[in-house]
């Protein structure tokens, strides 16, 4: 029986919902109106088991806005047409019962199943318990997407729902208990595992679950266990072994290590016994040093007199060499006086020479003048007959003034052809000044151009290819041949490239445009048949549309902030312009600014355009054929990649154009320089022979004048040389009378010199007598400095010997010290321990001999040594000792102490291995028995309960003519976590059994199948209710019609769980029972409001009109 429910949420009536009940027969026993259920006493149980629901109310609920359904305590069929809110009870159902969302397979979020537009919504459930019914309230807080719970009106949380839901054995998530609409597949596709899991939460003792939970974890471990046994018995035997190995290495290594010991003992004593050969080997030095240094002594004492005399010999030497520095000194002023005596007599002979020289002299230069009188009157005869032979120059005048005038003439005239050459020159520079600026446009423009073909070979090669093909063989085609749209197109604007390239698709921009179908097959032969190109080429139309009208003038448009059409926006060659307007309508497409997208509306119901172009917006509008309405869709613009870069082909044409022009020019100007430089040289030529002549004749004009300078020159030079005339007589006397007057005073100055000279000689033989006398006295004292220094040396040999002798012996007694360190380092003695007694046997000596001992070694503990004496005592014997021992230890090679504490550390683990195996095998063995009473407590039960399944299923299916049955599968008894209930069934008796999969059945047959299972498990089912929602859905009508009437005389016995069946439809004529509860869901317009509706008055103006039917 159910409540009516209420209003829609939505303002349109035909969505309202409402549930009316069959008849008052089922109405609940224990139902009550109290709004508060918390307050009421125990329910009557009828026929209700624990845990039945008695009451479903909700609010603001999917699509109900308030609800209440009180279905019965056995088969509630819940029935109405698609859509009116019969899968709503359901989901309040599972969602009261603290199900999850996703359980339902409708969202995922608690909030989604609100009612639309409200912010809460609330189920409520009462469940019959014998203690006290149970009231479950549910509010559901859209915004939070959260939950609040109430039990009895008592906010509890959610796992206390949960606790109390299981408490009832409730299982809204197991399928066997609870198949919602959309989880009815599902069912089918369950694993066999999963089917047992949720059978034995269904159907079986509540231990039965536990102890197949506790036989998969006991076998898990028990896996674990045998694993762990296995590994470890494994490493323990490796373990084993590999000590095995290693106990002949370590045997050696002890060997190896007696010998070792053996080594450091006579390391040991080695440096005691170094010790005594270097002490005796410090005494032995410590007396030579004594004998040498009493050596050194007398060698000092003998020196003593030589140096005596030495010094008194040098004392006669210093006076010798002073007497003879005087006399070098009285020989040095007389020489002195000699040489200014032989300078004056040798400048009194310079003097006669020089008067001598100054004779000759003017001798000479008489004899010259003459010579050149005579020569200057020959030149005066000759000049005077050249004059009177020369020629009349009276006529040549006039002929030096016609050459002059010609002269004149051809200066100007080559004058004027050098202006004129200037001219050209500068002309030419000025057209090649034009040629370089139009070529570097050009370049310029062809750089744009390489940066479009660079975008289209990078993103289309094939076509750049082809493009390279085209540019190459232009000749094989009859008509025009455009290349791709994108290469041809130039944008006037680069910010407007945006909208060409979203309005011409990337396959046209991309494509060759030709005038003629046969040029167009031509090259697509060659580009993709031939070089296997892919390209695309299209056929400008026959008639121009390049300048054709737009169906609207742009100033019509400009109000709603058009500024022009797609055409206006870019140049291209007319079939390429054709072509486009053709095919894409450009010249009917205008393009807006962002004042056209503020009144888009308004453009698009007024302007009835088919495209439009906003600042960053297409839209497209369309025409219903139905409606006559106006459809538009808008895409944002990309971002222009190729038309971005602008190339004016026909400015970049005109300067190609211009640069000929240019060239032509040059040209001309060029082959008028030629010319005009022949002509400046052939006027060159004529000036230089013009020239030439008017020299000639002026030369000859002015020779005669030239003659009489001449000649009048030289006869003033005759008069000057005569008057320059010398008496040679008077000048010989003169020089004459000088000479002897010199040669007088040379005889008295040689006359000096010779007695300076006797003084001179006499204190040149002074001075060798003392030098003779110096020469003895220093060669005796070289003597005795030479004794001296072999003395000397003898004694310095000696000395040097004595510092080496000693600093041997300091060397010695440092290292009789050190070796004294380093022999107690070695035993181990402190610098106050005494010397032990078997090292006293080599030290006594020491003490013996020694006077002076270089260190104390009076006390020394004694050493851990007690063998030492045993060992040899001297070096060689020790070396041989230490090189025989080192010898033997060397053979154990290759062994590591590592290895011995390893081998020590793997016997302790060894033993500890053991233990632990033993252990874990003990632990396995309680294990295994642990498993095998539990198995035997859950697998006897489970087969019973599975073939009282299979006997009921295979009732079922019998009666309807089919075969089917349930069996325990596993495929290994002790893999427990691989135990599974098969369903296996058979629709017709021409097949065998088949395990029920998603896949093999059809979907009715799934259903039915689900169907009788699910029948199969109410009689034995504890659970206190079941739901399954349309599962009739995809059976036959006879099928539907058996499975109806098992589902009625199985749900309607006594002692069997509620159970709740939706469907949308029923066959007619069905078998009812009086316990079953049938609630009809009704929506439409005329509903009843929730606080109009009476059920008592529906039910007394229902018996009216059934008494009153018979008296009609």
């Amino acid at each position: 029986m159910a409540t009516p429910s209420g209003r829609a949420a939505t303002p349109n009536p035909q969505t309202s919902k409402r549930v009316f009940p069959k008849d008052a027969a089922s109405e609940v026993p224990s139902k009550r109106k109290n709004p508060n259920p918390t307050s009421t006493l125990p329910r009557p149980s009828g026929s209700f088991v624990e845990g039945s629901i008695v009451r479903i109310a909700m609010e603001n609920f999917l699509t109900y806005d308030i609800c209440e359904v009180s279905p019965g305590p056995h088969l509630n069929m819940i029935i109405g047409a698609n859509g009116t809110g019969k899968s709503s009870i359901v989901c309040a159902i599972c969602l009261g019962l603290a199900g999850k969302p996703a359980f339902m397979g409708r969202a995922d979020k608690v909030g989604f199943f609100v009612k639309r537009g409200c912010s809460k919504g609330v189920v409520e459930i009462e469940l019959f318990r014998i203690s006290g019914n149970l009231v479950i309230t549910r509010e559901i807080d859209v915004i939070k997407n959260q939950s609040f719970w109430f039990i009895n009106k008592k906010p509890v949380t959610q796992k206390i729902v949960e606790e109390q839901v299981a408490a009832l054995n409730i299982q809204v998530g197991n399928l066997c208990q609870f198949l919602p609409q959309d989880k009815v597949g599902e069912f089918a596709k369950l694993s066999k595992i999963e089917l047992l899991e949720a059978t034995e939460k269904s159907i079986g003792p509540p231990e039965m679950h536990r102890y197949h939970c506790e036989l998969k974890n006991f076998r898990e471990k028990e896996k674990q266990l045998e694993t762990s046994c296995k590994e470890k018995t494994e490493y323990l035997e490796k373990m084993v072994q590999r000590n095995e190995r290693y106990k002949q290495d370590v045997e050696r290594y002890y060997e190896r290590k007696r010998h070792l010991d053996l080594i450091e003992m006579l390391e040991a004593k080695r440096p005691w016994v170094e010790y005594e050969n270097v002490r005796q080997e410090y005494e032995g030095v410590k007396l030579i040093r004594d004998r040498v240094k009493e050596e050194v002594r007398k060698l000092k004492e003998g020196q003593i007199p030589m140096t005596r005399r030495i010094e008194e010999i040098e004392r006669q030497r210093r006076t010798l060499e002073t007497r003879i520095k005087e006399k070098a000194n009285d020989i040095k002023e007389a020489s002195q006086k000699c040489k200014q005596r032989q300078d004056l007599i040798e400048r009194k002979d310079r003097h006669i020479k020089e008067l001598q020289q100054a004779l000759t002299v003017k001798q000479n230069e008489e004899h010259d003048r003459q010579k050149r009188i005579s020569n200057t009157r020959r030149m005066i005869e000759d000049l005077q007959n050249e004059l009177r032979t020369a020629e009349n120059c009276e006529n040549l005048q006039p002929q030096i003034d016609a050459i002059t005038s010609d002269l004149r003439r051809v200066q100007e005239e080559k004058g004027m052809c050098e202006g004129e050459i200037i001219d050209k020159q500068r002309e030419k520079e000025m057209l090649e000044k034009q040629k370089r600026s139009v070529g570097d446009h050009i370049i310029r423009f062809d750089n744009l151009m390489n940066q479009k073909e660079d975008k289209l070979r990078q993103r289309y090669r094939d076509t750049y290819d082809a493009v390279l093909w085209l540019r190459n063989n232009r000749d094989r085609f009859k008509q025009r041949v455009c290349e791709p749209i994108m290469l041809t197109i130039n944008m006037k604007d680069n910010k407007n490239a945006k909208y060409v390239e979203n309005h011409i698709s990337s396959n046209d921009l991309r494509a060759f445009v030709f005038e003629s179908q046969e040029d167009m097959e031509i090259f697509l032969r060659e580009v993709r048949d031939n070089k296997k190109l892919r390209v695309n080429a299209v056929i400008a139309p026959k008639i121009s549309y390049a300048d054709k009208a737009p169906a609207r003038s742009l100033n019509e448009l400009k109000q709603y902030g058009f500024f022009s059409y797609l055409r206006e926006l870019f140049d291209a060659p007319d079939p390429v312009m054709s072509y486009l307007c053709c095919q894409y309508h450009i010249h009917e497409v205008p393009v807006g600014t962002e004042r056209t997208r503020e009144r888009i509306e308004r453009v698009i119901q007024e302007t009835r355009l088919k495209q439009i172009y906003t600042a960053e917006e297409k839209y497209v509008l369309k025409t219903s054929f139905y409606s006559n309405k106006v459809i538009s869709s808008n895409t944002s613009l990309k971002v222009a990649q190729f038309l971005t870069v602008t190339v004016d082909l026909e400015q970049r044409r005109r300067l190609e154009e211009q640069l000929k022009e240019i060239n032509r020019e040059l040209e001309a100007v060029e082959s008028g320089l030629v010319a005009l430089r022949d002509t400046n040289k052939h006027l060159e030529l004529k000036d230089n022979e013009l020239r030439l002549k008017k020299k000639e004749l002026l030369e000859r004009k002015t020779k005669k004048r030239q003659l009489e300078q001449k000649i009048s020159s030289k006869l003033g030079s005759i008069r000057l040389m005569e008057q320059d005339t010398c008496n040679l007589e008077e000048e010989e006397r003169k020089a004459s009378t000088k000479i002897k007057e010199i040669n007088v005073q040379k005889a008295k100055l040689v006359t000096e010199l010779t007695s300076l000279v006797k003084i001179c000689t006499s204190l040149h033989i002074q001075k060798v007598d003392l030098i003779l006398q110096n020469t003895t006295v220093i060669s005796e004292k070289n003597k005795l400095e030479a004794d001296y220094m072999a003395s000397s040396s003898q004694l310095r040999l000696t000395e040097q010997q004595f510092i080496e002798l000693d600093d041997n012996r300091q060397r010695l007694l440092q290292k009789c010290k050190e070796l004294m360190k380093r022999a107690r380092q070695v035993c181990n003695l402190s610098a106050d321990q005494a010397v032990p007694q078997e090292f006293q046997t080599i030290l006594d000596p020491f003490y013996q001999f020694s006077k002076y001992p270089p260190f104390q070694m009076d006390t020394a503990p004694h050493p851990p040594w007690y063998a030492f004496q045993d060992l040899p005592n001297t070096l060689d014997e020790i070396d041989a000792l230490l090189t025989e021992e080192r010898s033997r230890a060397s053979c154990f090679t290759g062994l590591n102490p590592t290895v011995v504490e390893e081998y020590t550390k793997r016997e302790i683990e060894i033993q500890q291995l053991t233990e632990e195996l033993k252990g874990k095998k003990v632990e396995l063995d309680e294990y295994r028995e642990n498993i095998s009473q539990v198995k035997e407590r859950w697998l006897n039960p489970l087969k019973e309960l599975v073939e009282k399944i299979n006997e009921k299923f295979s009732n079922f299916f019998s009666s309807m003519q089919c075969a089917g049955e349930v069996d325990l599968h596993t495929e290994n008894e002790e893999d427990y976590d691989k135990y599974g209930i098969r369903i296996r069934v058979k629709f017709r008796s021409s097949t065998q059994l088949h395990e029920l999969t998603p896949h093999h059945q059809s979907g009715g047959e799934r259903s039915v199948s689900t169907m009788l299972y699910l029948m199969a498990l109410q009689e034995l089912n504890r659970c206190p209710f079941r739901v399954v929602d349309e599962i009739n859905q995809g059976m036959d009508p006879i099928n539907e019609r058996r499975v109806f009437e098992m589902v009625v005389n199985t749900a309607c016995k006594e002692n069997t769980s509620q159970y709740f069946f939706i469907t949308p439809k029923l066959l007619q004529n069905l078998p009812y029972s009086e316990k079953m509860t049938v609630l009809f869901v009704y929506n439409g317009p005329h509903m009843l409001e929730p606080n109009r509706w009476n059920l008592k008055a529906f039910q007394r103006r229902r018996r009216r009109i059934t008494f009153t039917q018979p008296s009609q």
